[in-house]
């Protein structure tokens, strides 16, 4: 008897169709299935994919400013002002601010969510594969630290309605993270919020063991040399190099 793999995979930065993950997943299981062809029967099925569609959080929002600021007067470049919005405003919206992490805590519910549904199709300890771009490397682990720090018994961190979310299932509590793609991830600039530049979470997740101790987890940062968002990790600080 086989064991699905739960694959979450989340999107990047702007406007995104709620079927962006279709691309990545016909071809993550097709060349699955061609590595694994012979071996067991419909590799494909195997593979239990779920998107992180965590957008519609944001873009209600930064439609509404649009209108508002549209109302102001004649602005030169509106293409331009308009991607602004839906682009940088992704970010700004994200983060959360004293007394007010309202949005902070509903993409983080979305990610609850999704996570639920990988356990309910792939199994309770299926190994979890994160794949994140953009924007969504710095959520998938924020997300993904507030599991391990919570539910590692270092102090209660996830919003009251985030955690109504999460079920019991140590894949939802993010135990069974075995693998994290980051791709054009912008952890880099991110770090700067911090005076050491901060702390990666742990991949795979410390209470893998328990579950698959023969797993060999890893993380995996993918960026191109000409992407301005994307940047190695490795040299951040020494915990990074160690991660």
């Amino acid at each position: 008897m086989t064991q699905k793999l739960a694959i979450a995979i989340v999107h990047g930065i702007g406007k995104q169709d709620e079927n962006f993950a279709e691309p990545l997943s016909k071809q993550l299981k097709k060349r699955f299935s061609k590595q694994l062809k012979g071996v067991i029967s419909n590799p494909s099925e195997e593979l239990i994919i779920e998107p992180v569609f965590w957008q519609p959080c944001i873009q209600e929002h930064e439609d509404r400013i649009w209108k508002n600021l549209k109302m102001a007067g004649r602005m030169d470049w509106k293409k331009l002002r308009r991607f602004m919005i839906d682009f940088a405003g992704d970010a700004i919206a994200y983060q959360p601010v004293p007394q007010y992490r309202k949005t902070y805590d509903e993409i983080h519910q979305v990610f609850a969510q999704s996570f639920r549904k990988l356990a309910e199709r792939a199994g309770d300890k299926a190994p979890l594969c994160v794949l994140a771009h953009s924007l969504g490397t710095i959520i998938s682990s924020n997300y993904l630290y507030d599991l391990q720090v919570e539910f590692g018994g270092t102090r209660q961190i996830i919003g009251n309605k985030v955690r109504e979310n999460i079920g019991k299932t140590p894949l939802e509590k993010g135990d069974t993270l075995t693998l994290f793609y980051t791709m054009g991830c912008p952890t880099a600039i991110w770090s700067l919020r911090y005076s050491d530049f901060g702390l990666p979470i742990a991949v795979p997740s410390p209470r893998l063991a328990a579950h698959w101790p023969e797993l060999i987890g890893k993380w995996v940062n993918i960026y191109d040399r000409d992407d301005i968002i994307g940047y190695p990790m490795k040299t951040i600080n020494e915990a990074y190099q160690k991660a």
